[in-house]
């Protein structure tokens, strides 16, 4: 079997039993992804590259500790989540606090129907254009859910934050892009 035809879990398996080598299809398949999150997340490509290169020697060193029986990618991720996290708090001048009402109050999570694909679609291209004006704990889940293609288990994991808080987040970040498309003059009929 090739290795592109191999799960990331059976790489990873592979190189926990000394095949190092391997570790460049890991970056290879998870590169692009990686600097995607970090644009989209931090909106700062001045350090990009060098936080990218980060989150690779994280879990390059931390790969012993994955459980091979879960799914590599939300693991990979949430170092990812940690080290981009991390950066934020480096920037900003005043403290971020770790308190969040979403986690204490929790709505269910809401299903996907058909009707949302269309929206889904709108929504990536419109949210794209507005990432920036979100607040950091919507953005996040919104471009993992939209731009990741994550569902909400996953998205959970990486966070660290209940299911149902996810689906919070992102109906709350919607809600946010809605606003901003009425203060911009722009009509949503959701």
């Amino acid at each position: 079997m090739a290795q592109n035809e191999k799960t990331d879990e059976e790489i990873v398996n592979l190189i926990i039993k000394g095949d190092k080598d391997l570790f460049s299809e890991i970056i290879h398949r998870y590169e692009a992804k990686m600097r995607r999150y970090a644009r989209k997340f931090l909106f700062d490509s001045e350090h990009t590259d060098d936080l990218v290169q980060e989150v690779f020697i994280k879990t390059y060193v931390n790969l012993q500790s994955f459980d091979t029986a879960q799914k590599f990618s939300p693991w990979i991720y949430r170092i990812a989540h940690n080290e981009f996290i991390n950066a934020l708090k480096k920037k900003l001048s005043y403290k971020i606090f770790s308190l969040d009402f979403d986690t204490f109050l929790p709505h269910p999570e809401a299903k996907e129907t058909a009707d949302e694909k269309t929206e889904n679609t709108f929504t990536k291209e419109i949210l794209d254009e507005h990432l920036s004006s979100i607040d950091s704990k919507y953005r996040e889940a919104l471009v993992l859910y939209f731009f990741e293609e994550m569902d909400y288990k996953e998205i959970s994991s990486i966070l660290g934050i209940p299911v149902s808080t996810v689906g919070v987040r992102i109906k709350r970040g919607k809600e946010k892009l809605k606003e901003l498309l009425l203060i911009n003059k722009f009509t949503y009929d959701k």
